[in-house]
């Protein structure tokens, strides 16, 4: 009989595209499982252009939210299921509880937070072993002490129909397409000076080139400040397109210029060429997973913080990584 499946998918844009490896090795294990997964609405879109997710599954909860009486409803409702397993990604006490309230047979997570009443096969937090995000998650879908695979690499669906609608409506010309993604969630140690962007766009439009700025529309400032620096040949989208959409554009692109962030990982499972610069995080904890890229990091001996915001006030980090630089990674794609 095939495997029934509930995953609890993770809160960040980022965490869900690379977590499309788990429901690879999951389906590889099982051709016929049906995988669901529990999320927050934010992330779910991405669930839904992933051909081994049956569906998508709602979390009615606020990020950060315990919502005990929601998160009981929820796995009560999820009982009628009859899953056979339950993957837990997040490592909160929290994220628990739906699989706990579901009654589903086996629950498997990482033994942190004191959720040894909720999870009957726990599984040791090893940092050391497992050292990027992508491998946590699938040490979860292998028995415990199994040895890792390599990470099998995202690819999210196209809409090409609404591609298509979408450089139309956006009045996105034939001019090969760099997207940048100037911001990132976490904190500022993780972004490029934006007046960098605003001088490589200026390289690039110079060229003949088009740029497209995608982000939310709290980047939508971003956008603008990159339109003004380098003029005609910018289109500011930040805040115009759903998370669905910039997957679909982004397929459309030559390269992404991005800072590590969710979108990086979104631009890398949509087919185009990432160049990834890194400041703050490291490359070898959160890789866009592709062989599609193009890594800026430079290793200083105060780097990786992981900090949000640069300790010593300086972001040399990100700094010393020039446009010049980026634009050379960049033009040989175009």
């Amino acid at each position: 009989m095939a495997s029934k499946i509930l995953v609890v998918g993770p809160a960040w844009v980022g965490d869900m595209v690379m977590a499309q490896s788990l429901f690879k090795l999951l389906r590889q294990q099982d051709p016929e499982a049906a995988i669901d997964v529990v999320g927050p609405p934010w992330a779910l879109p991405l669930a839904a252009r992933m051909p081994e997710v049956r569906r998508g599954i709602a979390l009615p909860a606020g990020h950060g939210d315990f919502a005990l009486g929601q998160r009981r409803a929820l796995g009560r409702e999820l009982r009628d299921e009859r899953y056979t397993r339950s993957i837990i990604i997040p490592r909160s006490f929290k994220s628990a509880l739906v699989p706990f309230f579901a009654r589903i047979p086996v629950r498997t997570g990482f033994r942190t937070e004191m959720r040894g009443l909720l999870l009957n096969d726990p599984r040791k937090h090893d940092r050391t072993n497992l050292d990027q995000t992508v491998k946590r998650m699938l040490a979860l879908g292998l028995p415990a002490g199994a040895a890792l695979p390599q990470p099998l690499q995202p690819a999210l669906r196209i809409d090409e129909s609404n591609r298509a609608s979408l450089l139309a409506k956006l009045g996105l010309g034939a001019s090969p397409a760099v997207a940048m993604m100037p911001g990132a969630a976490y904190g500022p140690a993780k972004q490029w000076p934006i007046e960098y962007f605003g001088e490589l766009a200026k390289t690039l439009i110079a060229r003949g080139n088009a740029v497209w700025v995608l982000g939310s529309a709290g980047e939508r400032d971003l956008g603008e400040r990159i339109r003004l620096a380098a003029g005609e040949g910018v289109h500011n989208l930040c805040g115009l397109t759903t998370l669905e959409d910039t997957v679909d554009l982004l397929s459309a692109t030559h390269a992404a210029v991005t800072n590590d962030s969710g979108l990086m990982h979104v631009a890398a499972a949509a087919g185009t060429h990432v160049v990834a610069i890194y400041g703050s995080s490291s490359p070898a904890f959160t890789p866009p997973l592709t062989d599609r890229k193009t890594i800026r990091y430079l290793g200083l001996s105060c780097s990786p913080c992981f900090q949000r915001e640069c300790p010593l006030g300086h972001l040399n980090c990100l700094r010393q990584i020039t446009p010049a630089e980026i634009a050379a990674a960049v033009i040989p794609l175009l």
